[in-house]
């Protein structure tokens, strides 16, 4: 098992060179890149061998970051984050500096802000969001340990982050789609 540090920073070379990384996040494992690079994202895509129209959950350390990509952020945005008891993901309007290839159709983006320490210091060195997309083909389950993950999506990644590997996690994030004017929609508890 290596150390944090250590795989933060082999993690952060590869992000900074356009890779895509396979790495534990504060839910189930994910596949991710620099959120601002599209030809990163693309590289995702190709992986899971999904259609671009489908987006991807961002990953965020903090309100500097999320105030970075979204001008707007409804007040009732961090009221569902402070009482979170879980990891969750928020849909929110109009997201800026990002890659346009991970905004969806309706220009929004699904962001979630961790905790976790991996990830949230691995977006301390790099200054900027992560993609997290779960680690498997598109339409098959999400493996919810490390174990599940096909040998497929370990081998098109160019790192493979050596931390929590015997973690299970049985739940993904609960999502909330938020729109400017305010409407609340729950899409996965």
């Amino acid at each position: 098992m290596n150390d944090i540090n250590t795989e933060i920073h082999n993690a952060f070379e590869v992000i900074q060179n356009g890779g895509i990384i396979l790495y534990p996040t504060d839910t189930v494992w994910g596949i991710g890149c620099d959120a601002t690079n599209p030809e990163a994202v693309k590289k995702i895509y190709a992986l899971k061998k999904r259609e671009e129209s489908k987006s991807m959950i961002v990953l965020m350390n903090g309100e500097k970051m999320m105030y970075n990509v979204f001008k707007d952020i409804p007040e009732v945005a961090w009221q569902i984050l402070d009482l979170s008891e879980k990891p969750t993901t928020l849909i929110l309007d109009k997201p800026r500096n990002v890659a346009p290839n991970i905004i969806a159709e309706d220009q929004s983006l699904a962001v979630r802000l961790v905790k976790e320490p991996f990830c949230f210091k691995l977006m301390e060195r790099m200054k900027r969001p992560l993609v997290s997309t779960s680690a498997n083909i598109s339409g098959q389950p999400t493996p919810k340990s490390f174990k599940e993950i096909s040998p497929e999506i370990i081998k098109g990644v160019d790192y493979v982050v050596n931390l929590h590997r015997e973690k299970i996690c049985d739940k993904p994030s609960t999502i909330i789609k938020l729109t400017l004017d305010a409407k609340v929609q729950i899409i996965r508890k």
